[in-house]
C-alpha cells in the first residue's frame, strides 16, 4: 500500500507561484502513474496533470504552459511548480497514485487512481 502526504499549498496572489510535493511511503513510486487533482467545494474533482513512469506527462487545458509535473525519484517524490496562478485555481490539491502504465493516462482522465492523499489547499486571491 502506498501513503501519500502533499505539502507546500498556502495563499498566494493572482500571477504568483506554488511549488507542491507530494512525498510517497511505504513503497516506490519510480513505476507508478501520479497525478494531481484539484476539487472546489460543490464542483466536481478535476484533473491537474498525470504522470506515466516513463516520464510521460498530460495536462488539463487550463493549467497548459503553467504548471509543470515532475518527480523527484531519489526522494520517492511528485512536485507540481504552479506559476502563473489565476483565482480559477483555488481548491483542495490532492495527491494520487496507481500502479497502472499502458492506462495511466486513460485512468487520469476518469479520476480512478488507487491511492490518494489527503490534499493541501491552494488559494489564489485577484
Amino acid at each position: 500500500q502506498v501513503q501519500l502526504v502533499e505539502s507546500g499549498g498556502g495563499s498566494v496572489q493572482s500571477g504568483g507561484s506554488l511549488r507542491l510535493s507530494c512525498a510517497a511511503s511505504r513503497t516506490t513510486v519510480n513505476n507508478y502513474c501520479m497525478a494531481w487533482f484539484r476539487q472546489v467545494p460543490g464542483k466536481g474533482r478535476e484533473g491537474v496533470a498525470g504522470s506515466r513512469s516513463d516520464g510521460a506527462a498530460t495536462y488539463a487545458d487550463s493549467v497548459k504552459d503553467r504548471f509543470t509535473i515532475s518527480r523527484d525519484n531519489a526522494r520517492n517524490t511528485l512536485i507540481l511548480e504552479m506559476n502563473n496562478l489565476e483565482p480559477e485555481d483555488t481548491g483542495m490539491y490532492y495527491c494520487a497514485a496507481d500502479k497502472s502504465y499502458s492506462t495511466c493516462f486513460q485512468q487520469f482522465e476518469r479520476g480512478s487512481l488507487e491511492y490518494w492523499g489527503q490534499g493541501t489547499q491552494v488559494t489564489v486571491s485577484s
